[in-house]
């Protein structure tokens, strides 16, 4: 029993120096990293974005929000203009996790950028691609804008500002900067934290 008196003491101390865990706190630890790299998103620092979310991949390779990761990998390194790299990130969105929910997405900014870096052919193959797999969705309605051709009128909700600016553009292209950014709206915001 004297032997258990300092481990009690020690266990009992080291308990009352801990803080109380809140809901918040016993959270999927990928989901707290991944939150907290989204927040480098909205600050736009797209270069700690990348680190950030290629380390929630590294630690957290199998979790439900790998895909999300790997899809802002290639929004972030689209923001910075680095076409040929965001091409390979999206790509791997599209080879690795065929069922995610940033699939029309990420096979969207496929075509887009087959377009930036001169190659309309594989552009529009792509772009089509989007409106025959993905139909009324947002995406289907920017890769149609993109192809030339009226949006139908569809039953889904109108394109968010996320997905297309009033010119048709991805939010980082339409009205960017010398650095391909701009502001992010409130609205634009809420619909990146219900993206995740």
């Amino acid at each position: 029993m004297k032997a258990m008196v300092p481990f009690l003491l020690f266990f009992l101390l080291c308990a009352g120096s801990l803080p109380a865990t809140s809901p918040a706190q016993t959270q999927d630890p990928s989901r707290r990293l991944y939150d907290r790299v989204m927040e480098e998103v909205r600050h736009k620092d797209y270069e700690a974005a990348l680190a950030g979310f290629r380390l929630v991949l590294e630690l957290h390779p199998r979790s439900s929000l790998a895909s999300s990761a790997q899809y802002w990998i290639g929004e972030c390194e689209f923001r910075l203009r680095r076409y040929s790299q965001a091409l390979t990130s999206f790509y791997d969105v599209v080879s690795r996790y065929p069922k995610s929910p940033k699939l029309a997405g990420a096979t969207l900014k496929i075509g887009l950028i087959y377009a930036k870096l001169g190659k309309q052919k594989d552009s529009k193959s792509v772009l089509e691609r989007v409106v025959d797999q993905f139909p009324n969705t947002p995406e289907a309605e920017v890769a149609l804008k993109h192809l030339g051709r009226s949006p139908a009128v569809v039953a889904s909700p109108p394109v968010s500002e996320e997905v297309v600016s009033e010119d048709g553009m991805p939010p980082a292209q339409a009205g960017a900067g010398p650095e391909g950014n701009q502001p992010q709206t409130n609205q634009e915001q809420a619909q990146e934290q219900a993206a995740h």
